[in-house]
């Protein structure tokens, strides 16, 4: 089979989408399909576009052995409302020309939302050009954008369900990365939806048994070190981890990666003069298990809104499978899987810093407890979210429903 998938976000940048599709699209390609990625030219998420993708408006390229073709994107590092809109609907433009001009026709395109607005190249493509269509769904937008106040302007959110409803219908197969988004779509539009989870990829990542992490960055190696690595957004609600790391000054805290929240909470920890808050850039996929080696536990948490109980961060599956004790601030679907099935994850109420504690101080005083946790993550990511298991799946029900 021949598939395009079609993306804003994809390697070199960061981020779950990014890790996720170059996954799924390297074990794709294992199963015989003929697989190129259309993607933006890489900005993401320091909103600049990357050294060496500056000023052009297409190229073409090997990255992982997949062909990936990129075009122009508007990037502007702002928050408000019409830059976001310029970013999102420039991609949408450049992408249908660059798939019209420059791309063959494909049997299937298997189109990433969010942006949800991709959809319109994606079934403006599918028309013109007879391809099955699959619209995953990584987060339900504009419902997220909404409960998150990204977007407050009514006509234009009544505007975007349309859209996203009309879509929906267009598209031949959907998917959704939650079962809490398969089970909102399927109320909505009574169509099937597959579950196409999110997992960990064991054959790209390998564990570090030693790490230098720690001598690295001046901590002492016995002092009990928490990690987030991720996106600081507004949904993840890291203002939890400076409030903790008020009350626990003989815990380490580091908080890697880049965001729109991130100088806010710089600001927060240096008001409180916190040194036990050590904030590090961005950092490439393939150093992450090393720091990962070198901290005690890794807390992954969201906002408390309704609409994160059908979340799962995609954050969670490389601790677990590195075999690093998880710390989750998420109720709901989240909680379900990874503390009461698993029994992989310690929950905190998000945004709760008390409960945080309380857990982290556990988790200290307990090595039996923190074995038992990283035992049963590894064993449980591996069993239940192997992304090569999950692409085969996923194929298999594409393949059925031809």
């Amino acid at each position: 089979m021949k598939i395009l998938i079609l993306t804003q976000y994809y390697p070199p940048e960061t981020g779950a989408p990014q890790n996720r599709l170059s996954s799924l699209a390297k074990f794709l390609v294992e199963l015989n399909n003929e697989v190129e990625v259309l993607t933006a030219m890489p900005n993401y998420p320091k909103m600049q576009v990357f050294e060496g993708y500056r000023n052009k408006f297409y190229c073409k390229e090997k990255f992982e052995d997949i062909t990936v073709h990129r075009s122009w994107i508007y990037v502007k590092n702002s928050k408000g409302i019409i830059p976001r809109l310029l970013n999102y609907f420039s991609f949408v433009c450049t992408s249908f020309f660059i798939a019209l001009f420059k791309l063959k026709k494909f049997d299937l395109i298997i189109c990433e939302s969010p942006p949800l607005f991709l959809g319109i190249t994606a079934v403006g493509l599918k028309k013109l050009r007879g391809s099955k269509l699959c619209f995953n769904v990584s987060d339900l937008w504009p419902e997220s954008a909404e409960k998150l106040n990204i977007v407050t302007n009514k006509t234009l959110l009544n505007l975007a369900e349309k859209l996203e409803l009309w879509i929906y219908k267009q598209a031949d197969f959907i998917s959704g990365q939650t079962q809490g988004i398969c089970k909102s779509i399927n109320n909505r539009t009574g169509k099937s939806v597959f579950w196409l989870r999110n997992g960990f990829d064991f054959s790209q990542y390998i564990a570090a048994e030693h790490s230098d992490f720690k001598l690295k960055n001046k901590i002492d190696e016995k002092t009990f070190t928490v990690l987030y690595a991720g996106v600081i957004g507004h949904a993840q609600g890291l203002e939890v981890i400076i409030k903790t790391a008020a009350e626990l000054k003989n815990v380490q805290f580091v908080l890697v990666g880049d965001g729109p929240e991130k100088e806010k909470l710089i600001q927060a920890a240096d008001n409180l003069s916190l040194t036990n808050v050590l904030f590090i850039a961005n950092t490439p996929r393939k150093e992450i298990p090393a720091i990962v080696a070198g901290c005690d536990a890794y807390v992954v948490p969201l906002k408390k809104l309704d609409l994160f109980l059908g979340a799962i961060p995609s954050k969670i599956f490389e601790p677990l499978a590195l075999g690093c004790p998880v710390l989750l601030g998420v109720d709901g679907e989240a909680k379900d899987i990874f503390v009461d099935d698993g029994k992989c994850a310690l929950h905190f109420e998000p945004e709760n810093e008390n409960q945080l504690i309380q857990r982290i101080n556990e988790l200290k005083a307990d090595a039996a407890l923190q074995q038992s946790l990283k035992e049963n993550g590894k064993a449980f990511v591996k069993n239940k979210f192997n992304r090569q298991s999950i692409a085969h799946e996923f194929y298999d029900f594409l393949s059925a429903n031809k």
